[in-house]
C-alpha cells in the first residue's frame, strides 16, 4: 500500500541497517544568464553550486520500494505496481519507470536522499534530485548512460511526474557543469562548452526567503506564451527570431514575453563571446529588468535584494536566478568581496523584516 509518513532524519547507514549500499550525488546550479531561454530552444550560462544532493540506494528482496528523505524527515514506501505518493518520491519514481521504459529491468530498492542544496529557491534541488538518483541508478544497475542522455531523461522525469514542462538547462547543467567554469549551453543542438568566469570575479547567491514552487507558479503558462509568439511569428521557436521589429507587432502580453528571451538570447551570446566583468554584470542587470518587466516573473523581494546589491561598491551587475516567482538571486562582484557583501546586504535587507540568507559564499560548504 502507498504510505508517505513522517520520520526522524536517518543517516545513510542507519536506513541500510548494515546493508551495502551504493551513492551517487549531482550539484545544484545556478545560471548566470538566459532565463526561460531553454524551451525556447535558446542558450544559456549555469555554473553548478557547491551543493549537492547524495542519493544512496541498495537492492532487496521484499518486493516494492522504500525511499527516505533525511533533508524533509519523509519516508515513502509503495508497492511494485503502484504510483508513487506525491513529493520528493515522485521524482525518483519518475526516474526508475523511465529506465524500464528504455528496457532495463529495476529491482526492489531502497532509497536514502540526503541534500544540502536549498529547496524552493531556484538552485534546482530537483534536477539535482533527479540527476543523483539516475547516477546511482545507472551505477547500481550497470546502466550505459552518457551524461547529456541522463540529463535529457531527468528532464522527462520532472515533466512527466513532477508536472512542470521545464525546458532542458537544470537537468544539463547538474549533469555537466562544475563549481568553476561557466557552461555555454544551446538548448536545441544540446551542444555545451565550458567557459571561464570574468577575470577577477566571483559570484554571490541570496536566497530572498519567499519560497517558490513551479508546479504552483504561472512557470507552464509563460512556456505556453512563448509557444503561441513564435506560433505567431511562424518560427519553430522564439530563439529563430533575428528581428526585433517583428516582436513589437505582437499584441501584449505576448509581446513582452518574446521580447525577453529574444534580447536574452542576445544578452548570453554576448557574454559567451567574452566580455570583461562590468559588462558581464551590465548584461546581468539588464536580464533582471526584462525578467522584472517583460516576464513578469519576479518579487518584491527580489527587486529589492538586487537594487541593494548593485549598490554597493564592487558588484557588477545582479539579477534573479533561476524561473522567478520568490528563490533567489545572483551578483557578479569583484573577487574576494563576494562574502563581505552578501553579508552585508542580508543584514541590511533582514533588518527591514525580511528573512533572507547568503547561500554563496557558504562557509559551510567551503
Amino acid at each position: 500500500m502507498t504510505a508517505t509518513l513522517t520520520r526522524p532524519p536517518m543517516s545513510a547507514a542507519e536506513f541500510f541497517a548494515g546493508r551495502s549500499f551504493i551513492q551517487a550525488s549531482a550539484p545544484g546550479r545556478v545560471n548566470l544568464l538566459g532565463e526561460h531561454t531553454d524551451y525556447n530552444d535558446g542558450f544559456m550560462l549555469p555554473i553548478a553550486t557547491p551543493q549537492r544532493t547524495t542519493v544512496s540506494m541498495a537492492v532487496v528482496s521484499a518486493p516494492g520500494y522504500r525511499f527516505h528523505s533525511a533533508t524533509l524527515g519523509s519516508e515513502a514506501a509503495f508497492g511494485a505496481g503502484e504510483d508513487a505518493p506525491s513529493g520528493f518520491a515522485r521524482y525518483i519514481f519518475g526516474c526508475i519507470r523511465l529506465l524500464e521504459a528504455r528496457g532495463v529491468a529495476v529491482p526492489p530498492l531502497q532509497v536514502h536522499v540526503d541534500s544540502n542544496v536549498p529547496l524552493g529557491t531556484g538552485l534546482s534541488s530537483s534536477a539535482a534530485l533527479e540527476v543523483a538518483t539516475l547516477r546511482a541508478l545507472r551505477r547500481l544497475l550497470a546502466v550505459e548512460l552518457d551524461d547529456v542522455a541522463l540529463a535529457l531523461l531527468a528532464q522527462q522525469a520532472e515533466i512527466a511526474y513532477a508536472g512542470v514542462n521545464c525546458g532542458v538547462m537544470d537537468q544539463m547543467a547538474s549533469s555537466l557543469a562544475d563549481e568553476v567554469s561557466m557552461l555555454f549551453l544551446d538548448a536545441r543542438t544540446l551542444a555545451t562548452k565550458l567557459l571561464p568566469l570574468p577575470d577577477a570575479a566571483e559570484i554571490i547567491v541570496i536566497d530572498s526567503g519567499v519560497a517558490r514552487k513551479l508546479e504552483t507558479s504561472k512557470y507552464n503558462e509563460r512556456r505556453a506564451e512563448c509557444e503561441r509568439a513564435a506560433s505567431m511569428l511562424g518560427v519553430p521557436a522564439l530563439r529563430d527570431v533575428a528581428d526585433i521589429k517583428a516582436v513589437e507587432a505582437l499584441p501584449e502580453p505576448i509581446r513582452q514575453r518574446a521580447r525577453h528571451v529574444v534580447t536574452e538570447n542576445w544578452r548570453v551570446l554576448e557574454a559567451a563571446g567574452g566580455v570583461d566583468a562590468a559588462r558581464f554584470g551590465q548584461l546581468m542587470s539588464a536580464s533582471h529588468a526584462s525578467l522584472r518587466d517583460d516576464y513578469q516573473v519576479s518579487v518584491n523581494a527580489l527587486d529589492t535584494l538586487v537594487d541593494m546589491l548593485c549598490a554597493e561598491d564592487g558588484v557588477h551587475g545582479a539579477r534573479l536566478t533561476g524561473a522567478g516567482f520568490g528563490g533567489a538571486c545572483v551578483a557578479l562582484c569583484r573577487k574576494g568581496s563576494a562574502a563581505a557583501i552578501g553579508g552585508k546586504v542580508v543584514e541590511r535587507f533582514n533588518a527591514g523584516g525580511g528573512s533572507a540568507g547568503l547561500l554563496l559564499p557558504n562557509s559551510a560548504i567551503q
